[in-house]
Formats: C-alpha cells, structure tokens, sequence
C-alpha cells in the first residue's frame, strides 16, 4: 500500500508551505532518510527528507505549488503498484490559483506521454538536468539563483559542497573563468536573457516579508532614536584580538560579532527593552536571544543566536557564521530562526551609513547599524579623523517609552567606546 509523503510543520506558526524543488523524479527509487524535495515555509527554505523507502509513484503538489501543512504532497510504494489519488484539497499552483480537482489515476510506471520523466529531462527549480541523468543535480537554492540570473549550465560543475552539492563559490568560480576567457561550464544559451524571472519560491518569499512589514508597521506604535558611537577602541580592539582568536579558535570577528555583544549585554541591564506586547500589556523576557538578519538573494532570515548574553565575542562569531552559511544553503533547521527577543541588522557591508530599521514583530525593538567610516570629529579643542558608526534604534512605544529605549541606545553605544567591556563575563 503506497505511503503518503506530507507536508510536514517545520515551525510553530507554519501553516502551510511552497514546493521549490523535487529531488527525485517520479518513478525512481527513493531511500528513507535521504533528501526529496525542498520546501519553503513562512521562515526558511529547507530540504526534507524521504519518510519511507520505495519508488516515488506520484508527485501531487509540483515545483511552485503551495499546500497546508499535513497533507499528502506525493506517494511513495512498490513499482507496479496501482493508485489513485487526487490534488490535495486546498493546494494551488505556482501562479497562486487553487486547485483541489483529481489527477488521473497512473501506476507506477512514469508516463509515456511528453512528461520529463519520460523524455529524460526534468528541471530542479528551473534549471535542466542533464536527459537520462540517474540523479538530479544537487545544488544550494542561492548557488541555483546565481546560475540562473548568470545563465550558467550547472550540469557541467563540479561540486565543492557536502555530498558533492554545488555552492554559490563553484558558480562564481565558473562565472570567473568565463570572464578571464577560459572555457567555462554554463555559458548562456542562444537566445536566453542574462536575468531570469523570479522562481515562484522567490516571489512567496517576497510576498511573505511584504505582509509582515505591513502587519508590523500597521499593528505597532514604532518610534526610531539614532546616536554615533566613536569606534576607535572597538577598531583597535577588533585588531588586537582578531588575529589571535582567527589562530586560536579560526574565527573571524567582524563588526557585527561585537554590536550582537554590545547589544545582549545592554539588554541584559535593561530588560524594558527585552520585552514584548502580549495583548492586555507588557511582558518582559527572562532570555536573550538575538536575531540577526541575513541577505539572501530571495530575501532575508534572521537566525537567532541564543543566551546571546552569555556567549562570549568568539562564541557569537561562530555561531553567527554558522546559521549564516546554513541558511543560505537552506540547511537551517526552524527553530534556529524562532524564539528572537531583539534584532541586529546591519547594512554596513553596503556603505550605508543610517537607515530606520522595522520592527521584526513580536520584539519590542530592532537595532540598525551603518558602516564604520573615517570623518572628522571634535576632540575636545582639537578635530581629529576617527572611526565613527551610527546606531538606529527602532522600538515599540506601547512597551518602551522613550527615555528608557534612549538609555538602553546610550548603553551600546557606552560599551562599543569602552569596548573592553565586551569581554567581562
């Protein structure tokens, strides 16, 4: 009797998901344990694993098709096995529309007629696999971006990744070698743009940030206060200790590492802040955890680093770059973006200098950070060329006034200036 694959709650508030990729297609045999398709749900894109082992005898949501949570996505059985099952109800399509109407009945045997499965070809989130292929191409949701936006054959790469998954680094390096003039895997196709449309999983995404930034600004009272800190310690220190914790412990502070540290330790001495709305009035937080966003080519996600203020500056690091490098594989598990007490986002890296973060909803506040720049400041009698960066706190007046989320600003921007505070316990 064929087993149904379903769509399962990969978060507490998923409620339904968006099938960006099938890993196998059907009629060939699947293990259990083994990767099948990729979802992406309201946080994250994430690969699922086969719940049975047999032959994928019907696929019923494709490749940009959405579905609740618990329902039946494919069937997986014995080749030969005869079935009959519908679309699941309240499942639509890529263009959005819903379709609860049955498909036709089939066994196991892929279809002879015009199908990919029986042409040899089939895509993997709108890139083609190579016809007759036994396995479908393994590759990351961003490197598939970049191949697709850059017209790049990934048929012909070599994976550098786990299992031989292609990375955004092999598609970079293939786009490097065509622009030295060497031949290069994946030059476009005759007659195909550079720029590729938006996939559907890409346009969920955006639709998903698109409602939460209305919802959160719609059901919020949300105030932004900004400061300039003077960075000179914090370079010199970041200097001092980066190259021996990079020897000690191979990681590589950055600027964002000591602002997630400056910002838990604030919080922890002022809890006003490290709170949230729940519906009749305030309620403060016992833990911090902080969220920082990271940039994906679809979109963002913002991976929560836990106990933030008890994690020392090397401990943030590596933690940080960790969830960075796992969300853009789309090997985050949820949990890790749940849970956040308060967001860190820095657009720095992008030579901006302030900006008024929204608010992540349900926390109370968001911290934005600008870049470090050199400008001219007054030293007491004298004007001196120093590191400076400007702090943008966006808070919830219904949980903060005004004066305590000044206080709390003043504090980071204290502990960024006396940056040896950052490694007290």
């Amino acid at each position: 009797m064929a087993i149904e694959v379903v769509l399962p709650k990969l978060g507490l508030t998923q409620e339904e998901g968006t099938i960006v990729r099938w890993l196998k297609p059907e009629g060939d045999r699947v293990v259990k344990g083994e990767p099948l398709f990729e979802v992406m749900t309201d946080k994250a894109t994430l690969e699922v694993e086969a719940p049975a082992s047999g032959v994928l005898l019907r696929i019923l949501v494709p490749e940009g098709g959405t579905a609740p949570v618990a329902t039946p996505i494919a069937l997986i059985g014995e080749a030969g096995e005869a079935i009959t099952a519908a679309r699941p109800s309240g499942s639509r399509d890529g263009a959005g529309a819903r379709s609860p109407q049955a498909a036709p009945s089939a066994s196991a045997a892929p279809s002879t007629s015009g199908s990919p499965a029986a042409s040899g070809a089939s895509t993997a989130g709108g890139v083609s696999t190579a016809a007759g292929s036994d396995a479908r191409v393994r590759i990351s949701p961003r490197a598939r971006a970049l191949a697709e936006a850059r017209g790049v054959d990934v048929r012909t790469l070599a994976g550098t990744g786990p299992g031989g998954r292609i990375v955004e680094q092999d598609v970079q390096q293939a786009l490097g070698a065509t622009a030295a003039g060497r031949p290069a895997a994946g030059s476009a196709a005759p007659g195909r743009s550079a720029a590729a449309a938006p996939s559907p999983a890409a346009a969920r995404m955006r639709s998903i940030i698109a409602r939460r930034m209305m919802e959160s600004l719609h059901a919020t009272a949300q105030l932004t206060l900004t400061t300039e800190a003077d960075m000179a310690d914090a370079v010199r220190l970041r200097e001092e200790i980066g190259a021996e914790l990079e020897r000690r412990e191979a990681v590589h502070v950055t600027y964002t590492d000591l602002i997630v540290r400056a910002a838990a330790l604030a919080l922890r001495d002022h809890p006003a802040v490290n709170a949230r709305w729940d519906g009749d009035g305030v309620r403060r937080l016992d833990e911090i955890h902080v969220g920082v966003a990271v940039t994906l080519d679809e979109g963002l996600m913002v991976p929560v680093i836990r106990h933030a203020d008890r994690a020392t500056v090397a401990q943030i690091s590596a933690r940080l770059r960790d969830l960075s490098l796992r969300a853009r594989q789309a090997q985050i598990r949820p949990e890790e973006l749940e849970g956040h007490t308060f967001t860190v986002t820095n657009l720095g890296m992008f030579d901006v200098d302030a900006f008024t973060p929204i608010l992540n909803p349900p926390e109370a506040a968001i911290l934005g950070v600008g870049r470090v720049r050199r400008r001219p400041v007054a030293a007491g009698d004298r004007v001196e060329i120093r590191p400076t960066l400007v702090l943008s706190l966006t808070f919830d007046h219904r949980v903060v006034d005004g004066a305590p989320a000044a206080q709390f600003l003043q504090r980071v921007k204290h502990i960024l200036e006396h940056p040896y505070l950052l490694l007290l316990p």
